[in-house]
């Protein structure tokens, strides 16, 4: 495993990391004796940070990562998020008690004393232009509740005006071949500011696998069905925003990818990893086979500057016209 320092933190984490949505809920079918497995199998070969929310089951994600992680704390390390519990349109959701409150139940979850990265959950723009959750973070930072705090963003404008805040240490951005809009200005610029880029959504909810045709069917509690038109929260957190058949059509176009590497999944992920800017790519996972497939992009080979020109194009000519969704 080969580790990238978190912007100008003093964390150095693996470059192939892991989201824990999928084992927490809202993606069908999960199994918690299987999660942990899957955790194990991580650490076992090398991952040291684990990307979690406050929502992803009510808190279980949090649960399970508190079990996995038991005895390791101090290396292995824990982004999590809040807001989203509430009302995210509420100023009062961002003050000091709120916050401290989310802050102290997450900690409670983790079993930790102090979160090393904690993260504001896609919050709605004019929230953040406010400054007041920035001023609220300084204060959790300075009591020793949270090591950095970072922002998860639905845009590059949002991310753009993140990076402008003094302490935000790490964004969290939807990124990979389906989503490249943040290459021109977001990466040079979060790079020169010292500022970490988390890569979400990096398979665009499983179309990047390859393994989807347009007859595929997603569980009632699954959020590609629940929200594949956006109908719960941004449209861009499922399917990277393509609509679904469209998505499937766009990814048969690109098998050409996994020649060489394996299979789709490893491409996409070496592709995100080919970006010196992007500190880890978090992949999402349910089963230890998952776990181990993903992390096997790290050996594959990397893109040439004719592959990269060619998925350039691509993204401009046919995936960017129909990526729904403000991004």
């Amino acid at each position: 495993m080969k580790y990238r320092q978190l912007g100008d933190t003093d964390l150095k984490i693996s470059e192939l990391s892991f989201g824990t949505w999928a084992i927490g809920g809202s993606w069908g079918k999960s199994d918690d004796q299987e999660a942990l497995r899957g955790l194990e199998r991580a650490m076992d070969e090398g991952v040291n940070f684990f990307d979690t929310a406050d929502v992803y089951g009510d808190g279980h994600s949090e649960e399970l990562l508190a079990k996995a992680t038991k005895g390791k704390e101090d290396k292995i390390h824990i982004a999590t998020k809040f807001c989203r519990a509430g009302d995210i349109f509420d100023p009062e959701t961002y003050s000091e008690k709120a916050v401290t409150e989310y802050c102290e139940a997450s900690l409670k979850r983790l079993q930790r004393d102090t979160i090393d990265l904690y993260q504001i959950h896609c919050a709605p723009f004019e929230i953040l232009k406010s400054g007041q959750v920035f001023e609220v973070l300084d204060k959790l930072q300075q009591q020793g509740k949270i090591r950095h705090y970072g922002v998860s963003v639905e845009t590059v404008e949002e991310g753009l005006f993140c990076l402008d805040q003094a302490n935000v240490k790490a964004l969290q951005v939807i990124f990979n071949i389906f989503r490249q809009k943040a290459i021109p200005e977001l990466l040079p610029q979060a790079k020169e500011k010292g500022v970490g880029l988390l890569a979400r959504v990096p398979l665009a909810s499983g179309l990047l696998t390859g393994k989807f045709t347009n007859g595929a069917k997603f569980e009632e509690d699954d959020h590609r069905n629940f929200n594949k038109d956006g109908e719960h929260f941004n449209v861009g957190e499922t399917f990277a925003g393509v609509e679904f058949s469209k998505g499937v059509e766009l990814s048969q176009q690109l098998e050409w990818i996994s020649e060489g590497r394996g299979n789709m999944a490893r491409a996409a992920l070496r592709w995100i990893l080919d970006h010196e800017e992007i500190t880890t790519v978090i992949p999402g996972f349910k089963t230890v086979k998952q776990v181990e497939d993903n992390l096997q992009a790290t050996e594959v080979p990397s893109f040439s500057e004719a592959e990269l020109k060619k998925l350039t194009e691509f993204y401009q000519d046919s995936i960017h016209p129909n990526v729904r969704g403000v991004y």
